[in-house]
């Protein structure tokens, strides 16, 4: 599983030869203006709210590729309205194929897309492949329902929101890979826009402290699990 991050909390994930996009937000996010949204390679494209920081490039993206969205049932109709490829999930059920699994599960936040239309409640994936599995998150608040999640899933890694102001920030992310039981940390979702910057220094060594790893990586860099 290699693990590419594309700004804010839009990432690439490669199983096997296999192509899935996490909430696109490039065209619009400056930092990362040196990744070409039109390059990018997709055959599913995971979707886990309706906001514009999240949905910006779902439209270009799967209309380049033909990618199939999966998400919620309102965010997928929204997308299938435009003549494009969907899979409606919502919350404990399963997307699966023979390359990988993805469970739609609870997350805390809100949900609308820039024209007002509602999109459903917000969610986060629990992606399974090779007998690795990721939790994605999504924007959340810290929510006792992560502890749901080791009781049916063994993590490799979580991809947690770490920016506070629209999401949980690090004192609540770190208690969040308590309660799913995983300390590898690759956060997102901070320092796009001033009310979600982070100090990186301080956010890393208060992970260290607790034993745990957070990894924050460069816009365009990967890793692999």
């Amino acid at each position: 599983m290699n693990i590419t991050f594309y700004g804010h909390a839009c990432f690439g994930i490669e199983i096997n030869g296999i192509h899935i996009v996490v909430d696109p937000f490039i065209s619009g996010n400056p930092k990362a203006s040196h990744i070409d949204v039109n390059s990018l390679k997709a055959d599913y494209i995971l979707v886990t709210h309706a906001h514009q920081d999240h949905v910006l490039d779902v439209e270009k993206i799967a209309q380049n590729t033909g990618a199939i969205i999966i998400s919620n049932f309102e965010i997928v109709n929204y997308f299938i309205a435009k003549n494009l490829k969907g899979f409606h999930l919502n919350h404990g059920g399963t997307f699966k194929t023979k390359h990988f699994s993805a469970k739609y599960v609870n997350a805390i936040h809100t949900s609308s897309f820039a024209d007002g239309t509602y999109g459903g409640k917000p969610g986060g994936f629990v992606l399974t492949a090779n007998n690795k599995s990721i939790y994605i998150a999504g924007d959340t608040a810290l929510t006792f329902d992560m502890k749901l999640i080791p009781m049916f899933t063994k993590l490799t890694a979580a991809i947690l929101p770490i920016g506070d102001t629209f999401t949980m920030g690090i004192e609540e992310a770190i208690i969040a890979s308590d309660f799913i039981e995983c300390n590898k940390i690759i956060g997102c979702h901070f320092n796009t826009f001033p009310p979600i910057e982070i100090h990186i220094e301080k956010a890393t060594q208060q992970f260290t402290s607790k034993s745990k790893e957070l990894i924050l990586l460069e816009i365009g860099s990967s890793i692999k699990l």
